[in-house]
């Protein structure tokens, strides 16, 4: 019998307790970890081994720090073998497709219970499916029958510009064209130590530990074209 290893981010702990006792329920799921928002979501992969890597992360969305469409769009640059199931509870249209857009396989309410977080385990770890409560189902069902139905576009690159300052975002974008610090310092008109610290700073926000893992954020929410 494989062994899902399940993650939990939500910032309040009776949640995160409930879903616990949910999945504890069904041997052939483990805890792997509990966060308490999306940036502690983030460091807490940065330091797990390949074995207690996650196969599922339930996410939250609304949560201080970092939320959870914010993390959700950042991890899946860094780590796509990860499936992420949103359970919360909104069940309005932009959170939805907020969610989608972000790379969410699934879309729960915190109120299903443990046979249905179980299925909605098993079905996306095995099937690639996407798990959406009843209500949640209609809803986007009733969305995409109206013809009339227009859904607002939003750029990835929100996600980041959200994090990254305009001069990071600048910088960032300088980085993954090559150029160094020396040669980024004389288009911004600013020193190299200036421009070393703005490039921690990137590293920090978006949970990475080098250039390439930036680059790599970077194209894939369309920062750089």
């Amino acid at each position: 019998m494989k062994i899902l290893n399940i993650g939990i981010t939500d910032d309040k702990s009776i949640n995160r307790k409930n879903i616990a006792d949910k999945i504890s329920q069904f041997n052939d799921v483990k805890l792997s970890f509990s966060a308490v928002n999306g940036k502690d979501c983030l460091e807490q992969l940065k330091g797990l081994p390949l074995e207690k890597m996650p196969h599922i992360i339930f996410m939250d969305i609304e949560m201080p720090e970092m939320d959870g469409i914010q993390a959700i769009s950042i991890a899946r640059s860094l780590y796509p073998q990860i499936f992420f199931i949103v359970l919360t509870i909104f069940d309005d249209d932009d959170k939805i497709f907020e969610a989608i857009r972000a790379g969410a396989h699934g879309y729960l309410l915190k109120d299903e219970s443990a046979a249905m977080l179980h299925h909605a385990i098993t079905s996306v770890a095995e099937y690639g499916g996407a798990p959406l409560s009843p209500a949640i189902a209609r809803k986007a069902l009733q969305l995409l029958s109206n013809a009339s139905v227009n859904i607002p576009e939003k750029k990835n690159t929100d996600n980041i510009s959200s994090l990254l300052s305009e001069r990071e975002a600048e910088i960032l974008q300088h980085t993954v064209k090559g150029y160094d610090a020396k040669r980024i310092a004389e288009l911004t008109n600013i020193s190299v130590l200036t421009v070393r610290k703005h490039i921690a700073n990137i590293y920090q926000k978006l949970h990475v530990n080098s250039k390439a893992q930036a680059m790599k954020i970077a194209y894939d929410q369309g920062l750089i074209g």
